[in-house]
């Protein structure tokens, strides 16, 4: 891959940034990037472990002269962090973020983008249950998608220079609307989340088992609960409130799914269930087919990511 950009800056210094940094580093896809994250104990960090070319002491700071800005900082503090770095944004720069949340974060950041700055909101789908500025990879975003999310007045050139960008760091690459973007979110990862958080909120609370079982005999479903409900709670908590309607009208559909599944247990209506299970054992294997998973044991996660 050839240069991209000349200078990007990261604001926000967690795993995806982290990983964004190696990614750009390992395919060579822009001359510098700085970086700022708002506690001194991740500025300092990020220094120690040679994240980033230059790390700053103010978001200001990173953001002047840079081509490229992105935010990766939680949805919820979007539009404040867009209004402080606005007056130090460079002429024809391109603000982008990697939030799994977009109505929310195109209305909080919009209004602060200035007149001559392009703004393309984006969102890797690629993660872990780690969080911090040494959690970061650079085969984070291999073969996962990264969802490009123009608004109205989006640069077509801009889109095509962040497109390349995320491509040069392994990922493929599509374009959605907002709206749309945040009910498909809601269903393969908003509402999955808060089901993993409830059900290990429930082991948690039956006292009748106790910690060490509940540890020592944790089954594939229940072990994979916890590393889901392991996610950060700041980020987690902002996308529940800024993605409000999506989520509830999926619990909705799940819960109604769920009254039907409890009603076939009670009754004893196994071709129901055995129905229902076989329709959506079908569903993980056009994910396998489609190179999200592996269908090896262990949910198809290695030790590296267990």
């Amino acid at each position: 891959m050839s240069q991209v950009y000349d200078r990007v800056a990261l604001i926000g210094l967690g795993l995806i940034a982290s990983s964004m940094f190696w990614a750009i580093k390992r395919a060579g896809l822009a001359n510098e990037v700085t970086g700022y994250a708002r506690s001194k104990a991740t500025r300092e960090t990020a220094r120690r472990i040679g994240l980033c070319d230059r790390v700053c002491e103010t978001a200001q700071e990173a953001v002047e002269g840079a081509d490229l800005v992105v935010l990766c900082i939680p949805v919820g503090v979007m539009g404040a962090v867009a209004e402080e770095i606005a007056p130090a944004l460079k002429p024809g720069a391109t603000v982008t973020d990697v939030g799994s949340v977009k109505g929310h974060v195109i209305q909080a950041v919009s209004p602060h983008v200035p007149d001559g700055v392009h703004f393309v909101p984006a969102h890797p789908l690629a993660g872990t249950e780690h969080s911090g500025p040494e959690s970061g990879f650079a085969e984070l975003f291999d073969n996962r998608w990264c969802l490009l999310v123009p608004v109205a007045d989006s640069d077509p050139d801009a889109i095509a220079r962040l497109r390349a960008l995320w491509e040069g760091m392994g990922s493929y690459v599509d374009e959605m609307d907002a709206e749309h973007h945040d009910l498909v979110l809601a269903v393969t990862s908003h509402a999955p989340h808060l089901i993993a958080y409830t059900m290990v909120g429930v082991a948690d609370d039956l006292r009748r088992v106790t910690d060490s079982e509940v540890i020592k005999y944790s089954a594939a479903g229940f072990r994979d609960f916890t590393r889901i409900a392991a996610s950060d709670p700041t980020m987690w908590r902002d996308v529940f409130l800024s993605n409000k309607e999506a989520t509830l009208e999926i619990l909705g559909r799940f819960t109604e799914e769920l009254f039907a599944l409890q009603r076939a247990i009670r009754t004893g209506d196994g071709e129901h269930l055995f129905d229902y299970f076989t329709r959506t054992r079908a569903i993980r294997r056009g994910i396998i087919d489609a190179g999200q998973d592996t269908d090896a044991p262990d949910f198809g996660r290695g030790k590296a990511n267990t």
